[in-house]
């Protein structure tokens, strides 16, 4: 298990990233695929051969041969004596046998499941998140901060109930718009009825913003009945946006739901500055060669960019503690990026002596707080409720000190991409780092990033009012 350990600009590797591309083995492995399916192809004729040959006990005939066989046989029909039928039929068990056995060991080549043993079929769902094409980690920044809100049950199975209508949206050609229809007809029933609950999870202050949010995930032209009619209408893009717009609608709520943390920080990391909450952090990047950056669709070139994230101390409120703290004191105002194929670092800090030794800190997703000092045993099931699979991701490097602890200052994007992950599509390194944060603005600049560009500036631009901050006294 390698890590990211501070480093300086000049000697950017990345040890964690542990992306081997083996070209060899990707070819020897296109050879066995071609060969097991050749030998499955030449089974099945041969059986459908012997097939017809048993039709007629007395006396058989063959109505096709091998394709390897085509150019040595006569194209009329062979006529077999009564008694070979025996031996034939001998022979098509062995061509059977030998057919499952081909099929066999290509399931074997080309699967992830071990055949050795048949209780393998009943796989642990821990294996079973790894070895699934389509696991349900959140693939996005917004998805993944809007599953990590700490709100209301009843608003949690309306975000269920709508956000599986996401994953039905992706079904090629006929979508089962029945299936959708369910969905928002559950999670309107259940907004509708668990109405006083929903609004009494709202602090007093803020529960008139929560009564016109409310009113217009019902109602409003974003809204649930909205959606439902864009359903019936079994239109695409429309159920798309209006699901978009919901969930959006759903996220505000549950926010004003979540005003602190829903647990209590071990006494010993008290000391450290924390995030009781969200807060939203501003770069302006310059390009350290005086070249500009591309504009996304149409527009001018700019010498500078804007990247905003959402830095998130519900899942992890030390390490977004001393970022945010880090943000507001200028500590990275004028910082040098350093880039690589996966990610894009911050330098490494050490002559500024800033921030604070936090300990390394992740959420496991399904846990009420964040384990400190541990890594996730991802082959084991262990998923964080931040992800770092997600392009844009925000994370904290590993202290030169200690594995256990993030580095003070040093923070890096990740970039990631699905073509070197793991099984599942999960990074090689997930589980291993202090994520705290996604990029939701201008992650369409990240990839223009070079090594040398410069953050001019990196300012708190919401969230001050929920950082806490140690008695420097």
């Amino acid at each position: 298990m390698a890590t990211l350990h501070t480093m300086s600009p000049q000697s950017v590797v990345l040890p964690i990233f542990k992306l081997s591309q083996t070209p060899l083995f990707s070819r020897n492995k296109r050879k066995m695929k071609s060969w097991a399916v050749n030998s499955v192809m030449e089974e099945l004729d041969v059986i459908k051969c012997l097939a017809n040959t048993q039709q007629r006990p007395g006396r058989s005939s063959i109505h096709c041969l091998p394709k390897k066989n085509h150019s040595e046989e006569p194209a009329y029909r062979h006529d077999f004596p009564t008694n070979l039928y025996m031996s034939i039929c001998r022979l098509g068990r062995k061509k059977l046998e030998s057919l499952i056995a081909v099929i066999l060991m290509s399931v074997q080549i080309f699967s992830p499941l071990p055949l050795v043993g048949w209780d393998s079929f009943s796989i642990s769902p821990a294996r079973a998140v790894l070895y699934s094409p389509d696991t349900k980690v959140p693939r996005t920044g917004e998805l993944a901060l809007r599953r990590a809100i700490p709100a209301n049950t009843n608003m949690k199975t309306i975000q269920d109930s709508m956000e599986d209508i996401s994953y039905l949206l992706r079904i090629p050609q006929r979508k089962p718009y029945g299936t959708m229809e369910g969905n928002v007809k559950k999670a309107l029933k259940i907004a509708v009825d668990e109405k006083d609950s929903i609004l009494a999870s709202i602090p007093i202050d803020l529960k008139e913003k929560g009564s016109t949010l409310y009113a217009s995930l019902i109602d409003g032209k974003g809204g649930l009945r909205t959606l439902l009619e864009s359903i019936k209408d079994k239109d695409p893009d429309k159920v798309s946006v209006g699901l978009a717009s919901s969930l959006d609608t759903i996220a505000e709520i549950e926010l004003l739901q979540a005003p602190g943390l829903s647990f209590l920080l071990p006494q010993q990391y008290v000391k450290f500055p924390r995030l009781n909450g969200r807060g939203i952090v501003e770069f302006t990047i310059e390009k350290g060669d005086g070249s500009t950056f591309s504009p996304e669709a149409g527009g001018e070139q700019r010498k500078t960019a804007i990247i905003q994230v959402v830095v998130d101390g519900y899942s992890a409120p030390l390490t977004a503690g001393n970022f945010a703290k880090l943000v507001i004191d200028g500590a990275y105002d004028g910082a040098k990026l350093s880039c690589t194929d996966q990610a894009i670092l911050s330098d490494n800090g050490l002559d500024k002596k800033l921030g604070y030794d936090v300990p390394l800190e992740i959420m496991p997703s399904g846990q009420f707080e964040p384990l400190y000092k541990t890594t996730l045993n991802v082959q084991d099931g262990e998923l964080p409720v931040l992800p770092l699979s997600v392009y844009g991701a925000l994370a904290m490097a590993h202290s030169e000190v200690s594995e256990e602890c993030s580095s003070p200052y040093q923070f890096f994007f990740y970039l990631y991409d699905k073509r070197n992950a793991g099984l599942g599509g999960l990074s090689f390194d997930e589980g291993q780092f202090s994520v705290f944060g996604y990029t939701t603005v201008g992650r369409d600049i990240l990839p223009q990033i070079k090594t040398g560009d410069v953050i001019l500036s990196a300012k708190l631009v919401e969230g001050q009012d929920r950082l806490i901050l140690p008695n420097e006294s």
